[in-house]
């Protein structure tokens, strides 16, 4: 029955739907959230605060929304939450560790704490997720002296104990070299290929690099959704760009929609949304998904800005 379960939920999406979570301090932290996430990576992209660890925290069933629902294939998360973290991975931000204890003792013992109680098949389960993280030659160090990126693949390792099909990791690459962050994207794009995996974070290239499909969260709710290729076609014919001294930003700021400006050998690259050629010196840009990003979050910023 298990398998079967288990092979149900293969074909089946996350559906949340008109998620709403405020904190006690008055802090709306979802605001009618709904997404359908089908198997294979998804990024949820978004500035810090926007909402995303929240959302995260409420899929995990680590915290309880005020109203919505979430459904996970047949599976009805709120009113079964066990149901849902029978098969779920989850690498937050920050995890704590042992101080003393190996990697490999770390991940039997939590394989015990999942319910895996056959010693055989625990030692053949833990050898084959350090081999799979890259981390056999190091599995006799202890997790709190990994470098940060091997402390990202343990975590990894750790939320693939127990078959999940679910798998969220939120924030994974931030803080980690190029040769580390290269080789956890490629660990996750091999994850992901039989499974949802949720990657929430705020930079633009892990979601450009990894996820067929996205949604760009800002102050709560989902602002844009979809293929980023199919994100990216939308702003054809509407990116220019030039490059400015300093002293000319603040001017262009009051005539212009500045989506994003970069300093640049004491000069300042801009792009500005228009439909149309502003003149001015600027000329097309092919845009990319860093003017997604950029222009919708301004976009939805400039909107709350302005008052009912």
């Amino acid at each position: 029955m298990a398998g079967g379960r288990r092979h149900c939920l293969r074909n089946f999406m996350l559906k949340i739907n008109g998620l709403n979570k405020t904190y006690a301090n008055g802090v709306r932290a979802l605001d009618g959230v709904s997404l359908e996430i089908p198997r294979g990576m998804f990024g949820l992209l978004g500035p810090n605060g926007a909402g995303k660890s929240s959302l995260m925290r409420t899929i995990a069933t680590l915290q309880t929304a005020d109203s919505g629902s979430i459904n996970f294939g047949d599976l009805d998360v709120f009113a079964n939450p066990q149901g849902l973290r029978s098969t779920l991975g989850y690498l937050p931000q920050d995890f704590g560790v042992y101080p003393r204890m190996s990697a490999r003792a770390m991940l039997d013992h939590l394989a015990i704490l999942k319910g895996i109680s056959d010693a055989k098949a625990r030692k053949s389960l833990v050898e084959t997720l350090l081999e799979q993280t890259n981390l056999t030659q190091h599995a006799r160090k202890s997790v709190a002296s990994y470098s940060g990126g091997m402390r990202q693949r343990f975590g990894i390792a750790q939320a693939l104990i127990g078959d999940p099909q679910l798998i969220i990791v939120d924030e994974p690459t931030a803080g980690l070299d190029p040769e580390e962050r290269n080789r956890f994207h490629n660990l996750l794009s091999e994850i992901g290929e039989s499974v949802v995996v949720i990657l929430s974070t705020h930079i633009v290239e892990d979601v450009a690099d990894l996820c067929p499909n996205m949604a760009i969260m800002n102050r709560g709710r989902i602002v844009k959704a979809g293929a980023p290729g199919d994100l990216v076609a939308e702003l054809d014919g509407r990116v220019w760009g030039k490059t400015i001294t300093k002293a000319e930003l603040a001017p262009l700021r009051q005539r212009l929609t500045v989506i994003s400006e970069r300093l640049t050998v004491g000069k300042v690259r801009v792009h500005v949304l228009s439909d149309a050629n502003p003149g001015e010196g600027f000329e097309p840009v092919s845009p990319d998904l860093e003017d997604v990003y950029f222009a919708t979050i301004r976009g939805n910023n400039a909107d709350a800005a302005v008052p009912a």
